[in-house]
């Protein structure tokens, strides 16, 4: 069963990334330190140029603030193109050895008339599980 998500958004040249975040508690193992989550993404262009997502790059920390960085084509195998007003959500997901940690990343994008190179920012998230350690600040 998945937590509620809590939701992250940002505006870069007129694209907007949202994120939700579920933690999964089905799929994790607290005993043996595997912690999961999936997020939601929506990409939408709120602008008045058609552009294409064409490249990633993600950062993947957890609670000891061990970081991985993931690059590749696309997302979920795909290479969206967003005419003006249109969106693109798809859903993917990340283990972690620490009941906590956050994500971070940029889309490498082209605006499509232009062929103008760009990079959209992907919010910082935070992947909260029930077995995190509580803090009084």
């Amino acid at each position: 069963m998945a937590r509620p998500a809590d939701q992250y958004s940002q505006v870069t040249r007129d694209v907007r990334v949202t994120v939700r975040t579920f933690y999964l508690a089905d799929q994790s193992e607290p005993a043996r330190s595997h912690y999961v989550w999936a997020y939601r993404v929506t990409i939408a262009n709120e602008g008045r140029q058609t552009v294409q997502l064409l490249k990633r790059t993600w950062l993947i920390t957890d609670a000891q603030g061990r970081t991985q960085r993931v690059h590749g084509e696309g997302v979920v195998g795909e290479r969206p193109v967003l005419d003006p007003g249109e969106s693109f959500e798809y859903t993917s997901g990340t283990p972690l050895a620490t009941p906590s940690g956050f994500m971070r990343g940029t889309y490498h994008m082209v605006a499509s008339a232009s062929g103008e190179a760009f990079d959209v920012v992907i919010p910082t998230f935070s992947l909260d599980s029930p077995h995190q350690p509580q803090r009084v600040h």
